[in-house]
């Protein structure tokens, strides 16, 4: 398999945590992209100039990383992140949307800092801010749910926690929120987790 991928992307950092649970880490030849740059190669396997994007044994070009985690989720031998159907399943399922809405906040709300300062760019970030905070304050009062063995939901939001104290250190998510703090770190310590934690670039 080969994946396309930028080594401070939080949406590779996930889809290589769940190739790690699944044991085929080894099967991935990771592909340095830019996809600013719309690299043909890329572009061919995902219009959308994207990254993650993942091209299978087989040739298939799969992307999007909920898209790819599930596929690196059905070649498992072992325990798998998706839970089969029933109440398991429904609620790892919106633990994912969960995380990965915080995710996709905190790097929209990046991009957006990096922009030249105007009135929409500030009501766009904080709007953006407001949808960070009240994730992780549905986290907090879900954090019964993110116990038990690991599922595609609680890798997600592992990322995205990560991606926080990566990117917003400056921010103390944990403040007012004990029990997910204390949840994440004791779930950070995953191989997974810890084996894929972001560090700038050298």
């Amino acid at each position: 398999m080969k994946l396309f991928y930028s080594p401070m992307s939080p949406y590779v950092r996930k889809v290589m945590a769940v190739a790690i649970e699944a044991g085929v880490e080894d099967r991935i030849e990771k592909l340095a992209t830019s996809p600013y740059e719309l690299p043909p190669d890329l572009v061919k396997a995902n219009p959308l100039s994207k990254i993650p994007a993942l091209i299978t044994d087989d040739g298939e070009a799969l992307f999007d990383s909920p898209v790819i985690c599930e596929y690196l989720d059905s070649l498992a031998k072992g325990p798998r992140l998706y839970p089969p159907a029933g109440p398991a399943r429904w609620r790892a399922l919106t633990l994912h949307s969960l995380g990965q809405g915080l995710l996709d906040a905190a790097v929209l709300r990046r991009q957006e800092g990096q922009r030249g300062k105007d009135k929409d760019r500030d009501a766009h970030m904080a709007k953006l801010a407001g949808q960070m905070t009240r994730s992780l304050d549905a986290l907090e009062a879900r954090t019964k749910a993110l116990e038990g063995p690991a599922t595609i939901g609680s890798l997600t939001v592992g990322c995205a926690l990560g991606y926080l104290d990566f990117r917003y250190a400056a921010e103390d998510w944990r403040k007012g929120r004990p029990r997910l703090a204390a949840w994440y770190d004791a779930f950070a310590r995953r191989p997974s987790l810890v084996r894929t934690a972001p560090k700038e670039a050298a």
